[in-house]
């Protein structure tokens, strides 16, 4: 009798193994599924919504990279409720479990918490937008996409650069190509024996044939400096900021053929070296260079 009660516990204790087995084994199979699902699908809704807020031309594509990445980890987190049900965790106790560890995760991520908190004060304050000019943290380039954690630039030699968003919501943010228009601003050295009318009306002649210088305000021509061996005028003018670097470079190049054309000299450092006789009226000598 003993016996047929031992065999009897094995095999009810063998069948509730196995049930628990293939439940937990199902549970696993399908947390994986969902895992992997939403790894997938999380992926595809962020290329989706970048693909489809990319296309509508009046949309603001600063907002793009930030929305694409909200919708990710949206799923991602999602799916992580899900998979954690699946293992028989209850919503309301991973909430609660969130909730009281919200403070020691706060803590040890504070860093990257301060990079998202400045990302999304970045798109709502809107010191630059993709596309602008300018220099953040000390670097400067072109905005490429603004993140919730960094901000990424390329500089004129296409070099990538990567600024974490917090450094940049605490630093000064200068935006070279916020305005329709910059002002060009070229000094120009003259010699003393100069004439510094006719200088300053060939410089005001070479702008007034520059068609992409704004009108107003009109350009214009002062002596900005009487430095120790030149002279110092400034030429200040408006262009577009799309134009500004096209047509200063232009203003220089046409500015030295007019001045030489004039008879304008632009001055370069010289070196006088005066050489006085010795005491006994001889005259003066270099010495010889020292022999190897």
């Amino acid at each position: 009798m003993a016996e047929t009660v031992d065999i009897a516990t094995i095999k009810t204790q063998a069948a509730a193994l196995l049930e628990a087995g293939v439940s937990y084994g199902l549970s696993l199979a399908t947390a994986i599924a969902l895992l992997i699902a939403g790894i997938t699908v999380s992926g595809w809704a962020s290329r989706a919504v970048r693909r489809k807020l990319e296309a509508i031309e009046k949309f603001d594509q600063t907002l793009v990279p930030i929305l694409a990445q909200i919708v990710r980890y949206s799923i991602l987190i999602l799916t992580a409720i899900l998979v954690l049900a699946e293992f028989g965790v209850q919503t309301a106790s991973i909430i609660a479990v969130l909730g009281t560890a919200g403070l020691a995760i706060g803590l040890a991520l504070q860093g990257t918490l301060q990079n998202v908190a400045a990302g999304l004060m970045l798109l709502i304050l809107r010191p630059f937008r993709v596309g602008d000019s300018v220099r953040v943290a000390g670097e400067s380039g072109t905005v490429d996409e603004i993140g919730l954690f960094m901000t990424r630039l390329h500089t004129p030699d296409n070099i990538f650069i990567a600024v974490p968003n917090a450094k940049i919501f605490s630093s000064t943010i200068t935006n070279f190509t916020m305005r329709p228009r910059r002002r060009i601003d070229i000094v120009v050295s003259i010699s003393y024996d100069d004439d510094i009318d006719q200088a300053m009306a060939v410089l005001q002649q070479v702008m007034e044939r520059e068609e992409r210088l704004l009108k107003r305000p009109p350009p214009a021509v002062f002596v900005r400096a009487l430095a120790e061996s030149s002279v110092d005028l400034e030429m200040r003018a408006w262009a577009r900021k799309t134009q500004f670097w096209d047509v200063k470079r232009d203003l220089m190049r046409a500015v030295k053929y007019a001045l030489d054309e004039a008879g304008v000299t632009i001055p370069y450092p010289h070196r006088q070296v005066i050489l006085s006789p010795g005491p006994s009226g001889d005259e003066p000598r270099v010495p010889a260079a020292p022999s190897a």
